[in-house]
């Protein structure tokens, strides 16, 4: 595989090269299950399909992807300390520059660039805002799993700046949680461990926290597999719209059961419904962050290496595997 050549050539120890073929992995893996996810829910493919056991050919990226290739850019242009006026401006100077975001957005990511457009800044852009505690943000933020290289402080206070453009409290909270288990996950740890590092980024008292409770007290006390993915939907079932308190733990419950198994991850969570992109996006990102490239089929890499532009314009002209390669290069580089 051309990748693995690149990334022999670009970096020096086993331990890096791991790393740098993880954190490619992850990128590439939160396109495959955006992708996945997005058909899986979808009627028109379940009467073609069925169940999907892998990614069909029509599958591409929808706005988990592309906003986490802004979210990329973000943190490789940064010039310095990361700030959410810089990424502000990014927002700005990539998408409201460029016609503003196309249809497949989630509501408050429309509502940031609105507030972005009319002068208002972050803080104020996440929290006058509407819905501002869907998965929008956690969506995006496994690029600052990579670039805290293990450092899980240092991954979940990144996600928050990004996070806090569009977003506030249990929608900031999902972001630093997946960053948080991103990171871990990259440097080798169990799949618990991987979930431990997460919960620690939530506050006990508020709905995300108070749902991810519920969701291990139910995954402990379900000795049939089948009957916890099941509960996973009616447990955390909100009206009308999915929110980071239904999605997140979702995505760590569906986690769970795959064991860390990009394979099993992806039917587990191809197939969940409801907001399969964001789910199956996350949990793939997870797995393949603990496994490597090796896990992913090469054709599904180059199938969704680079974005559709559904939703934003300039990701169409992206390389999810070059994107990776730079994350890598920087967290080694800032760990020095």
């Amino acid at each position: 595989m051309q990748i693995k050549s690149e990334i022999d050539r670009a970096f020096n120890s086993p331990e890096e090269k791991q790393f740098a073929d993880r954190a490619v992995a992850a990128m590439v893996a939160l396109g495959v299950g955006d992708a996945a996810g997005d058909l899986g829910r979808d009627d028109a493919t379940r009467q073609k399909y069925g169940v999907l056991i892998s990614l069909p050919p029509e599958g591409k990226s929808t706005d988990d992807t592309e906003f986490t290739v802004l979210s990329a850019r973000s943190i490789l242009e940064c010039p310095g300390e990361f700030n959410a006026e810089f990424v502000a401006e990014t927002w700005r100077k990539l998408v409201l520059s460029d016609g503003g975001a196309r249809d497949r957005g989630g509501m408050p990511l429309y509502g940031a660039l609105s507030n972005l457009a009319r002068g208002i800044n972050p803080p104020l852009s996440g929290i006058d805002n509407v819905f501002n505690v869907d998965d929008g943000a956690a969506m995006r933020s496994v690029p600052f799993g990579i670039i805290g290289y293990g450092d899980t402080k240092k991954a979940a206070e990144l996600a928050a700046v990004d996070a806090s453009v569009s977003h506030d409290n249990d929608g900031i909270w999902a972001a630093q949680a997946i960053a948080a288990s991103t990171t871990i996950a990259l440097k080798g740890g169990s799949v618990d461990e991987v979930i431990d590092a997460g919960r620690a980024c939530i506050p006990d008292d508020s709905w995300l926290g108070r749902n991810m409770d519920k969701t291990f007290a139910m995954l402990n006390e379900t000795d049939d597999p089948d009957d916890a993915y099941e509960a996973l939907h009616t447990l955390l079932w909100t009206p009308k719209h999915s929110s980071s308190p239904e999605a997140i733990p979702q995505v760590y419950g569906l986690y769970k059961l795959s064991g860390g198994d990009f394979r099993k991850g992806f039917i587990l969570s191809a197939n969940f419904g409801r907001d399969a992109d964001t789910i199956c996006a996350l949990v793939l990102a997870l797995c393949a962050a603990g496994q490597g490239l090796s896990v992913i089929p090469e054709r599904w890499i180059e199938q969704v290496r680079h974005p559709a532009g559904v939703c934003l314009r300039f990701a169409a002209e992206e390389d999810m595997v070059d994107l990776g390669l730079k994350l890598a290069v920087q967290a080694i580089k800032q760990a020095g």
